[in-house]
């Protein structure tokens, strides 16, 4: 078994017959996502790949919820300022693993808890699962390159819906959109994520690496132009009323007003 962390934090990671289980863990926060918790998953990732016991990475989230996306207290207290900044760096390490990654979704995926997803080699989902991507809800631009890869996923105008509306859908129409692989009951979830996982791990190590490589091979370099540009974008916006006053509504608990705006 290799640990990353001592006693309980909010990422959690174990490896076991060639698969690295790495945990979201903060369910107080429905597992929302801090600055610092995004240096430890790319630190789990980066020590994956360079772990040649480490056939499969399994990521998960809590029971009832994989993650709310970033916890916006933390994100207005310590906001990205460039590219080398932790939740940046998270999205490079993801999108340029080598190993096959497999996400197990139940509950809420919200934000980048949906856009990392893109960037995953199968996705298993529980029926209580919800997407969302509410980017232009808070002032904000898609990030992760979801701008690109979503629109080749699911089409323009299915894409256009889930990130200008910026609305929840259940684990059924993911999975009729392409996003998730299969769905099982939240009981079984979990315990069939693990028996696909450890497949996968007794396969030749080699050729699977080698046939994610092909996979994504055509769209590696648009994938990191388009993340760049999204981060730079991400930024500017960030700075602006619009963000702000999305942001500081949702921490004061009232409606967002937007009419003032052009």
């Amino acid at each position: 078994m290799m640990t990353l962390n001592d006693g309980d934090q909010p990422i959690e990671t174990c490896l076991q017959g060639g698969v690295l289980r790495i945990g979201i863990c903060r369910p107080k926060k429905k597992n929302a996502l801090t600055q610092q918790m995004y240096q430890e998953l790319t630190a789990a990732i980066e020590l994956a790949e360079q772990d040649d016991r480490v056939r499969v990475l399994l990521l998960h989230g809590t029971a009832d919820c994989f993650t709310s996306g970033n916890d916006l207290r933390d994100f207005a207290d310590n906001p990205p300022g460039g590219e080398e900044s932790p939740v940046f760096r998270f999205l490079r390490a993801i999108s340029r693993a080598q190993k096959p990654i497999i996400a197990v979704v139940n509950g809420p995926a919200v934000g980048i808890g949906t856009t990392l997803l893109l960037h995953c080699d199968l996705v298993l989902a529980g029926e209580e699962a919800r997407f969302q991507l509410p980017f232009v809800n808070l002032g904000l631009c898609p990030e992760a390159a979801s701008s690109y890869l979503l629109p080749q996923l699911v089409g323009h105008l299915q894409a256009s819906e889930l990130l200008l509306l910026g609305e929840p859908i259940d684990a059924r129409r993911a999975e009729q959109l392409g996003l998730v692989n299969r769905i099982y009951p939240a009981s079984k979830l979990f315990q069939r994520a693990i028996f696909l996982a450890q497949q996968l791990a007794q396969k030749p190590p080699a050729a699977v690496r080698l046939t994610k490589s092909l996979l994504k091979q055509g769209q590696a370099r648009q994938v990191a132009e388009v993340m760049s540009k999204e981060g730079e974008l991400f930024l500017q916006l960030l700075q602006k009323p619009e963000a702000q006053e999305a942001i500081g509504a949702f921490l004061q608990g009232r409606p967002a007003d937007f009419s003032r705006f052009r």
